[in-house]
């Protein structure tokens, strides 16, 4: 995602933080942002857009952590591929002067890590975005529109109907398989 927002030119600056030192020091190396910070309030103060691009179980405890560091108006967008606990989860954790719009980017490969990306990834790609009430049209549209610019094709849906399609359609192979 930072690699086709660089390279798509969405952003002033794009800054990154992974828990691990040994992801830290790798994305500063191949320069995946353009700034690997060493905290998470470092890398979102001041940021008019966070995208958390984690395990869907450490949401909570990174909105904990980054909340007295937001500004106001700030939207904070995801990518991960269930909405409705995580939604749930989040919301009771933000307040009204701070947009959360979930998104789901259909992208991806087998592999993780910062050398795992590459710019073209979400070309021709579906990203699922599952506005949630309170969410108002502006920040929605800045979503969208950052998704087009990666070459995206988007679909707004209902978060409970995005999880009903993706437990069929994805979820439910992988569990079988």
């Amino acid at each position: 995602l930072a690699i086709s927002i660089k390279k798509n030119k969405l952003a002033a600056k794009t800054l990154g933080f992974a828990k691990s030192l040994k992801t830290r020091k790798r994305a500063r190396k191949i320069k995946l942002v353009d700034a690997v910070t060493d905290t998470l309030s470092s890398c979102v103060k001041d940021s008019d857009l966070v995208l958390i691009c984690t395990p869907l179980s450490t949401y909570s405890k990174i909105i904990k952590s980054i909340k007295p560091h937001l500004k106001k108006d700030v939207i904070i967008s995801d990518v991960g591929s269930v909405k409705g606990k995580i939604i749930q989860d989040v919301k009771e954790l933000l307040d009204k002067k701070i947009q959360f719009i979930p998104a789901h980017p259909i992208a991806g490969t087998e592999k993780s890590g910062p050398d795992a990306g590459f710019a073209e990834l979400f070309v021709n790609r579906w990203c699922i975005i599952t506005p949630i009430v309170g969410n108002n049209k502006k920040s929605i549209n800045k979503i969208k529109s950052l998704w087009k610019s990666l070459g995206s094709q988007i679909e707004i849906m209902n978060p409970v109907r995005h999880d009903q399609i993706m437990a069929i359609t994805s979820h439910l192979p992988h569990l079988i398989a």
